[in-house]
């Protein structure tokens, strides 16, 4: 090949690049946190070890094929955590969510992953809504013999004080422990996961911004939870409600945008203005009617439907679907449209 030929070659190989990456510039915004131009966005909210169904949802939207894996193109997938905790099967979610990040990554598509209060507890030591079929998914041949070694560093005052932490112990608990752990296989992976962001003016937030929480940025408020689940760790751990990770007003754990009374309009209006967003997609607290609900003129939008049955008896899967400026609600044996704010300019 001579010299100038070779760097034709060179030439538009920059230039492709370049133009690759105006591209990619012109769907994201500056903020690591935020993204625009987005055609197509899929939410959903709490999954609590509910695989089957939720497996089959993502199929239903489009979003998976029959065996499970990522055919939803460039789509922006949405889940706004709480994978685990209350049903056997939060393993296997998380193992199929990490593997979807990978393919839509590939396919130019997005998973974003939020943080929700179980994880958050978890990554904190609470066990107490983990479910004997969470434990069972970490044994081991070895569970026993590990379980046997921890309850040697404890102190027991009497022969049945250590009986009853055996009987809170069952095979497994040391392993999901671990995993969850600063250094553990799950426990490293969530405490990178964001816990809001902004797709085409939307916030996304596993229980809401409240007022007190709005004037923070969404890199910042990922910012101080990451923070306070990693290096912070055992500072939070001895003050949690003091911490924005697990205070009762935070964006893991506010229910107010559910539960407020209509006459809270304006100040949904102030936290919305505070953000830049025209709506916010919440999750955490199971919608009464059983169904994708929307709130103050569709600037609050529900999406928890109470996927696990073993926790919300007659709840279903369910998933939001937002096309250029058209929501769906989606369910396995039905669509229904969802009202919400449009686009500035639409």
């Amino acid at each position: 090949m001579t010299k100038p030929r070779v760097v034709r070659l060179w030439i538009g190989i920059l230039t492709a690049a370049l133009v690759a990456s105006v591209a990619l510039t012109s769907v994201r915004a500056a903020s690591p946190c935020e993204w625009d131009g987005i055609e197509r966005i899929v939410a959903v909210g709490d999954v609590h070890g509910a695989y089957d169904r939720y497996v089959e949802i993502l199929r239903t939207a489009g979003l998976v094929d029959a065996g499970g894996h990522w055919s939803g193109g460039a789509t922006h997938f949405v889940q706004l955590g709480d994978v685990v905790d209350r049903g056997s099967d939060s393993r296997k979610a998380l193992d199929f969510l990490r593997r979807l990040e990978r393919e839509a990554q590939a396919a130019g598509g997005r998973v974003h992953i939020l943080l929700g209060n179980h994880e958050a507890a978890r990554m904190l030591g609470d066990l107490r809504l983990t479910v004997a079929g969470e434990y069972a998914a970490f044994t081991t041949a070895d569970s026993e013999r590990l379980r046997d070694q921890y309850l040697k560093t404890l102190r027991f005052a009497t022969a049945s004080e250590r009986e009853q932490a055996l009987q809170q112990m069952p095979p497994g608990f040391v392993e999901l422990r671990q995993a969850f752990g600063r250094d553990g296989e799950y426990g490293r992976w969530l405490r990178q996961l964001p816990v809001t962001i902004k797709i085409d003016g939307i916030m996304f937030a596993h229980g809401g911004i409240s007022p007190a929480v709005a004037p923070m940025s969404c890199a910042a408020i990922n910012d101080q939870v990451r923070r306070e689940l990693t290096s912070d760790l055992d500072k939070t751990r001895a003050k949690p409600l003091a911490s924005l990770t697990a205070r009762v007003d935070g964006p893991l754990w506010y229910r107010g945008l559910a539960q407020e009374p209509e006459s809270f309009a304006p100040q949904v209006g102030e936290i919305l203005s505070a953000l830049g967003a025209r709506a916010i997609v919440v999750a955490h607290t199971v919608a009464t009617t059983g169904r994708i609900t929307t709130r103050f003129d569709g600037r609050v939008i529900q999406i928890d439907t109470g996927m696990q049955p073993a926790y919300v008896q007659g709840g279903r899967a369910s998933a939001l679907d937002i096309h250029r400026d058209e929501a769906t609600a989606i369910y396995v044996d039905r669509r229904d449209p969802v009202p919400m704010p449009k686009r500035p300019g639409s």
